[in-house]
Order: structure tokens, then C-alpha cells, then sequence
């Protein structure tokens, strides 16, 4: 048993209700999971309001409520605390259950719209090839170590995370490196954690279906930066005009990276090419294997945060040059006949157009750039037409087809992307719902030297239906469909 005291420290109570224990077995926010002598944390979500199970959390065993609203009907051997925000408290008291693991650890969290999946991944790699153990809390998977932990959120709730870093310490585990998302903070995930810093990489238009105006997604992601600890380091990119923001009242110790200002950590780009970056970087020229001006940016973030942990610069550097890019990150792959295909986890304007403007930048002569493009569905309807405006606009031809429709109909999600395609451009337009046959199709279009973007669902291996996800891995069947050009050239 876990005295009831420790699991409160630092937690805001309002009011107390009931013999409360001297201490509890467990904590849990879903009633069925509920063991005898635990805490239950009744957590109002989107969809279900935990207030409603508090009695059959009860029955299971539940010895402690957390709530906001201490029910009318007490149990006589049950205690109640009622608290402001139980999403926010589970995060407290869950860290304060497992020990505080974020304190033992070099934890850096990194958010922002685009870049947080890579720039984790590659002070993961980093770290780990400078003979550190490290963890990775990421939107692909989670690491400890070498040991990959699927993941079912970007950000893992409360209780998970803290489960996580204690078997990271486990392990050794002296750094983590890990993705914040917007609905995270908000959601109170990350709360009760103890961050030895925060990278900033950027902010453009998504998750308006969650945030409902971008201030509102802005000020979730500054929220992080709000409570860093004054010992932490906030990183920005300084060439997004929201970074500033960021750290507007930050505690942390305040650094930026840039490629085009000024800034603490800058970088030069000499050479952009489909086999990667030449860089210039405190005043080396250095080769990195990922390419794109967004991947500068990347691994940029990555250089200063490591610098900031202690590391030495030209180890760093080295290090980095050798970092394969991450999966479903503008991963190449090319036929036997030279055309290539660039598989990308593009599923926001600017996602879409940062990866487009960089191959419209490599490629060379007449190589046509074919777009396969869709958009998911039960998320931010108003991204839709403006992705299939930058689509159309950048590519000889466009396939608008499904990406994962979750409940909706893929047909209207389509309609809603060509929708916003520019008249002059709507000749380039090809529509194709079956994603296969897309893919297939822009492999039929394609010639000896072209390229083929395939955007949206990167590293993902499935394709969500109806509340079914069934197999569908976007590198494996072009794999699959470039073999067969072997066998039937164009």
C-alpha cells in the first residue's frame, strides 16, 4: 500500500468527504479495470463522464474517489476528494504513485504541428549512439533502449506514461526523449512530470476539431512552455513567428534555432538533394542522410537540444551525420526503371506543403511530380480543401483518394479536398478511392526519372473502416507495385 498522503503531494484538494485510508493499492480512471483498495479518478472525457461509473468502480473495490463533484449518496467505508480538473490531478497523483520517475531522468519533450516524431527519433538514435541508454515516448512506437513498446497515442495517458519511465530507469535509462501533444496538455497527461526541457519546432493549421480555433491550439502548446521548471531549457525555432510566443512566460532557460535569423544554434543549407542535406553548422560542413529544408530544421532541434544536455558538439555532429531517416519521413524508395516514390506522414497544410516545395526544389529537367494524396476522416474538416489546393497547385497530377475515413464516407472526404482545387488546376485532378488502385495508378503515370509522392499515412500499417483497421502499408505495396514494373515496364 501506497500511503494516501504521499499519492497527494502537491495536489489541490477542495473538499473531503468519507473515511478516507491511510493508503491505496492502485490507481485507475476505468471502472472495470477497479481493484480492491484503490483510488478511482473520475475523469470527464468526450465521450463518457467518469462521474457515471463512480458506483461500479465501487463494487470493484475502489477505496478512494477523485472527482470533481462528491456524489450525494456517500459510502460509509469509501473516502472522496473533489478536486478542480481530475485529468490534470490523475497526473500528479499518478507520478506521485510511481515515485516521480520524470525527476530521475533527463526528460525533453518536443511539440509543435510538424517535426516532433523525427526530432524525437533522432536525439533517440543520438543518445543511443553515444553509448547512452534512453527512451522514446513517440507517435511510431515507444524504445527503451533497443526494445520497441507499441503506441496507441501520441502522448500515453497518465498512468501508462509514468509506467513507462520507471521501467526506462529500469533499464538505465538516464534520457527520454518524447512527443507532447496538443490534446496531451490539455488533457492533462503530462501533468505532474517533471521536464528537463522543451523543443518548439512549429505551428500551422491542424486539430481545429479538437481545438476549434488555432489561438486555442496555440495557447495548448504554450501551456507546456508555461510550466517548465526554471532550471529546464525552452528551444524554439525562431523562424516560426509563434516561437516567441512560446516562451512569453516560460520560467525556463530560454534558447532559439534558426535557419534564417539570428539565433542561438544556426544552420546554412549548402546542398538539398533526394539523398540528403549538406549543411553548414557551427562553421563545419557536414553530410546528413535526411533531406528536405523541414529535415534541416529537424536536425538542427536535435544538435542544439543535445548540445544543451551536455553533449559535445563534434561527437553530436558526427553522430547525426551517420542517422538514417525515420520511418514514413520522407522515406525513399525507387524502381528498377529510376522512378522514385517518397512516403510521408504529410497530413496538414503545412506538412504537405513543406515536403511538396522540397521535391518541387530537387527534382531536375522534365521528371513529373504525382501526387497520391487523402485526408482522415472524424478530424479537422476545414484542412481538407486546403490540402487539395496545395496538392493540385504542386504536382503534374494529383489522386485524391482515402486516407483512414474512420465513420465518414470516403467519397465526400474527396469531394471536400477537390473542392478547394483552384479551376486552372482541376485538369491535373485524378479521383481514385480506393487507395490500392491509387497508388497503382500513379505507379501508371509514372516514367523513368519521376517522382511519387504518397502523403498522409507515413509510418502507419493500417487503414481505419468503419471502426476496423485493416492491413495497409503504403512502403509495402509500393514495394509490391515496383516489382511488378520489373516484370511489365512502361
Amino acid at each position: 500500500m501506497t500511503p494516501l498522503d504521499d499519492v497527494l503531494t502537491g495536489l489541490t484538494v477542495l473538499r473531503t468527504a468519507g473515511n478516507l485510508p491511510q493508503g491505496i493499492a492502485a490507481i485507475h480512471f476505468d471502472s472495470r479495470t477497479v481493484s480492491d483498495g484503490s483510488m478511482f479518478v473520475a475523469i470527464r472525457g468526450n465521450v463518457a463522464d467518469g462521474h457515471a461509473f463512480i458506483e461500479p468502480a465501487i463494487r470493484n473495490g475502489a477505496k478512494v474517489i477523485l472527482c470533481e463533484e462528491i456524489p450525494g449518496t456517500l459510502h460509509p467505508q469509501v473516502g472522496y476528494l473533489a478536486v478542480k480538473d481530475t485529468s490534470q490531478a490523475l497526473g500528479i497523483v499518478a507520478s506521485n504513485y510511481y515515485g516521480n520517475p520524470s525527476k530521475k531522468l533527463q526528460l525533453v519533450g518536443i511539440t509543435g504541428t510538424n517535426g516532433k516524431t523525427t526530432t524525437a527519433t533522432l536525439l533517440h538514435r543520438l543518445f543511443r549512439s553515444l553509448g547512452k541508454n534512453a527512451g522514446l515516448l513517440s507517435s511510431i512506437h515507444n524504445r527503451i533502449n533497443e526494445t520497441i513498446i507499441p503506441a496507441t497515442h501520441t502522448t500515453p495517458d497518465a498512468l501508462r506514461l509514468n509506467q513507462l519511465l520507471i521501467e526506462m530507469l529500469r533499464e538505465g535509462c538516464t534520457h527520454c526523449f518524447m512527443e507532447v501533444s496538443s490534446h496531451g496538455i490539455v488533457q492533462g497527461r503530462i501533468a505532474g512530470l517533471t521536464f528537463t526541457g522543451g523543443i518548439f519546432t512549429n505551428l500551422t493549421h491542424d486539430h481545429l476539431d479538437y481545438h476549434k480555433t488555432f489561438m486555442e491550439y496555440l495557447q495548448a502548446k504554450k501551456q507546456f512552455f508555461d510550466q517548465l521548471p526554471a532550471q529546464a531549457f525552452a528551444l524554439i525555432n525562431l523562424d516560426d513567428s509563434n516561437g516567441p510566443v512560446m516562451i512569453q512566460n516560460s520560467r525556463a532557460r530560454r534558447y532559439t534555432y534558426a535557419l534564417k535569423h539570428l539565433a542561438d544554434f544556426r544552420a546554412r543549407i549548402i546542398e538539398n538533394r533526394m539523398e540528403g542535406l549538406q549543411l553548414e553548422m557551427t562553421c563545419q560542413r557536414v553530410w546528413f542522410r535526411l533531406a528536405g529544408t523541414f529535415n534541416a530544421y529537424n536536425l538542427l532541434a536535435a544538435y542544439s537540444a543535445a548540445v544543451l544536455l551536455g553533449e559535445d558538439p563534434a561527437e553530436v555532429l558526427t553522430a547525426l551525420s551517420t542517422a538514417e531517416p525515420v520511418t514514413g519521413r520522407f522515406d525513399t524508395l525507387m524502381s528498377t526503371d529510376h522512378v522514385t516514390a517518397v512516403i510521408d506522414y504529410a497530413h496538414s497544410p503545412d506538412a504537405l506543403t513543406n515536403v511538396l516545395e522540397s521535391l518541387q526544389y530537387m527534382r531536375t529537367g522534365n521528371q513529373k511530380l504525382i501526387a497520391v494524396v487523402g485526408a482522415g476522416g472524424d478530424r479537422d474538416v476545414s484542412k481538407r480543401p486546403v490540402m487539395g489546393r496545395i496538392a493540385a497547385a504542386a504536382s503534374d497530377h494529383v489522386i485524391f483518394t482515402s486516407d483512414n475515413p474512420r465513420s465518414e464516407d470516403p467519397g465526400e472526404i474527396i469531394r471536400q479536398m477537390v473542392e478547394g482545387v483552384e479551376a486552372s488546376h482541376k485538369i491535373k485532378v485524378i479521383v481514385i478511392p480506393d487507395r490500392r488502385e491509387a497508388l497503382r495508378t500513379a505507379s501508371m503515370l509514372a516514367m523513368s526519372g519521376d517522382v511519387i509522392l504518397v502523403a498522409g499515412k507515413g509510418h502507419e500499417t493500417y487503414q481505419e473502416i468503419k471502426g476496423v483497421r485493416y492491413p495497409f502499408d503504403d512502403r509495402q505495396i509500393m514495394e509490391e507495385i515496383f516489382s511488378s514494373r520489373t516484370l511489365n515496364p512502361i
